[in-house]
């Protein structure tokens, strides 16, 4: 009788074994969940208003979260390298955010992918959580 190929066991990492029990591969290393409140974080200044950042130091992810709380006099700046996904929590009525000059509505819920190159702003308070890609750095912001 042919024993059934053994289950895929979890044990610090996953572990493949053949039908005949001998394992294939080494146990992958554990990898520890990281859990951030970003509103205790400090606050910094940036073009934007006020950023709380979070995840540069953490190895499993290949960019930062930021909450930003943005001012109603946002400079327009853009990134080489950078990219960005805005996502809008809050907003006043009228708030927009500015593309390569081009102003664009957004309320609660909109989310905003920002290639490099592209010239941005936002225009009216705001709160917004920025995935930014790779990990933040303040040499990347550039002010055409």
């Amino acid at each position: 009788m042919i024993n059934p190929p053994l289950p895929i066991t979890p044990s610090f990492g996953l572990l493949k074994f053949q039908s005949d029990g001998v394992k294939l591969s080494n146990p992958i290393a554990p990898h520890t969940a990281s859990i951030v409140q970003l509103t205790e974080l400090p606050g910094v200044e940036c073009p934007c208003g006020i950023a709380r950042r979070a995840f540069a130091d953490c190895e499993d992810f290949p960019g930062t979260v930021h909450l930003t709380e943005i001012s109603t006099d946002a400079h327009t700046h853009f990134h080489k390298h950078h990219t960005e996904v805005y996502v809008i929590l809050e907003c006043e009525a009228g708030a927009t955010i500015e593309l390569d000059g081009e102003p664009h509505p957004v309320r609660p819920l909109t989310s905003i992918v920002i290639p490099p190159g592209v010239q941005h702003r936002a225009v009216g308070k705001m709160k917004v959580i920025i995935v930014c890609t790779p990990n933040f750095d303040p040499e990347d912001e550039y002010f055409p």
